[in-house]
């Protein structure tokens, strides 16, 4: 199938039926037989026109008189991957831009939408003057919202938060290319054999400088061709959540509650950090999220996994004063890992970032019940908003006097040491990671 054909019928799904863009796109790819080539260019038209968002419609209200929401939807997404390619795919030639989204228009429309997405994008080849930015006034927030792609009330979050610059750059990096992290499964290989395994299929990777199990792959072959992630030498799992393990600093024979576990990923990093020792309890809502944490434990080869199924505010009532260190990795809203989820900053609002923060306390309260005195409690988020981090551990600490704030610097690699902070917070600008919290609390009576 043609490629741009591909990239809409990917695009109507997400539009359409509300889709994951990740989820469509690798289901496409696997129903599809396609090569290499074909694959990136669908992947970069499909996350970069989804990403790019209202800036795409922005442009195109700079370049038609009627109203955007009264264009077929159909031919709003053939407009959609027109302007993406024209403004930012700089090695696409401009006519074949125009001429496919034509062919589009015919298969898809009738001879006037035709026409219409012919002018448009001619119009735009004569003079992409039009869509200036600047022409958004003095407002840099709009600015920055248009030309680095994200919401304007997320802009302005970022900017309450952290400065006009440093929000400049938040949102800039949030638009790059992530990375695939492998973390090495030290209990069926080393991280060497890994690595010359990864090399050997094409992979282009080295060792992390975050975490010890942990290799960073700038360019490898399609996942579903490398059998380590099959047979359980190895797991997709970014190199900042695997700190998390780390802090917890699990060790052989303890009893470790994950609250909010699925898919598994700190879990099954605590489980074989402990030498499959011990036990991990994995909880989470929902069965078809437990199974998938099971699934996972199978193939690692990890057998001191149990799952339990409970609302985590309320599980830990069973396990009162037993456990040696509990994670509690709330849901959170994904603030930290924008760069990695192409629709989710056009999902959010402002009200359900308002609504975390008491469910994040409430889940710290039930881990604080299950931990025995001396015992661990990390509390971890993947977002970078003060309110869903600082804000919960010190509500916890003001109301919960028999915690303390443990420093969670002796448990991270020499390179974030020293930052003057009890706590980590990774920003993906600075720490060129996914973003992340992480917060160690020790009960001391």
């Amino acid at each position: 199938m043609n490629a741009r054909r591909a990239a809409l019928q990917i695009l109507r799904e997400v539009y359409d039926k509300n889709a994951y863009a990740n989820i469509v796109l690798n289901k496409y790819f696997k129903k599809n037989d396609i090569e290499e080539i074909d694959r990136r260019f669908i992947t970069e038209l499909v996350y970069g026109s989804i990403k790019a968002g209202d800036t795409l419609l922005w442009i195109l209200r700079q370049y038609i008189k009627m109203p955007v929401k009264k264009v077929h939807p159909v031919i709003r997404d053939i407009l959609r991957l027109g302007i993406y390619q024209l403004f930012y795919m700089d090695k696409v030639p401009e006519s074949a831009v125009c001429n496919e989204a034509v062919k589009l228009a015919k298969k898809y429309g009738h001879p006037g939408t035709v026409k219409f997405v012919n002018a448009v994008l001619r119009n735009i080849v004569r003079d992409k003057s039009k869509a200036d930015f600047a022409k958004a006034g003095e407002n840099t927030a709009q600015y920055i919202a248009l030309k680095y792609w994200h919401p304007l009330w997320l802009v302005e979050l970022f900017i309450k938060e952290f400065g006009v610059e440093q929000a400049a750059l938040l949102c800039e990096f949030n638009n790059t290319d992530a990375p695939i992290c492998f973390r090495c499964n030290t209990l069926k290989n080393t991280v060497d054999e890994l690595q010359e395994f990864l090399i050997a299929k094409n992979a282009q990777c080295h060792k992390s400088e975050l975490c010890a199990e942990a290799l960073i792959c700038t360019k490898h072959p399609a996942l579903s061709q490398l059998e380590v992630l099959d047979d359980g030498r190895a797991l997709i799992q970014d190199e900042s959540s695997m700190l998390v393990a780390r802090v917890v600093d699990p060790q052989p024979d303890e009893l470790i509650i994950d609250m909010c576990s699925a898919p598994g990923g700190k879990a099954t990093h605590m489980a074989m950090l402990m030498d499959n020792t011990g036990k991990v309890i994995a909880n989470d809502i929902y069965e078809h999220k437990l199974e998938l944490i099971r699934e996972n434990a199978q193939k690692l080869g990890l057998t001191n996994i149990k799952t339990n199924m409970a609302d985590a505010r309320f599980m830990a009532d069973k396990y009162i004063g037993k456990a040696d260190k509990v994670l509690a990795d709330v849901p959170c809203s994904g603030m930290g890992v924008l760069r990695r989820k192409a629709d989710s900053r056009w999902n959010k609002t402002p009200e359900e970032l308002n609504e975390l923060p008491q469910l994040q306390y409430e889940i710290l309260c039930s881990a604080a019940k299950a931990v025995k005195t001396n015992g661990i409690v990390v509390y971890s988020t993947c977002t970078v908003l003060k309110q869903e981090n600082d804000d919960v551990v010190n509500r916890f600490l003001d109301e919960h006097t028999e915690f303390i704030l443990d420093d969670v610097e002796a448990f991270l690699p020499e390179k974030l040491r020293g930052r003057g902070s009890k706590t980590l917070q990774l920003l993906p600008h600075r720490d060129n990671t996914d973003g992340f919290f992480i917060a160690r609390i020790k009960k001391i009576k």
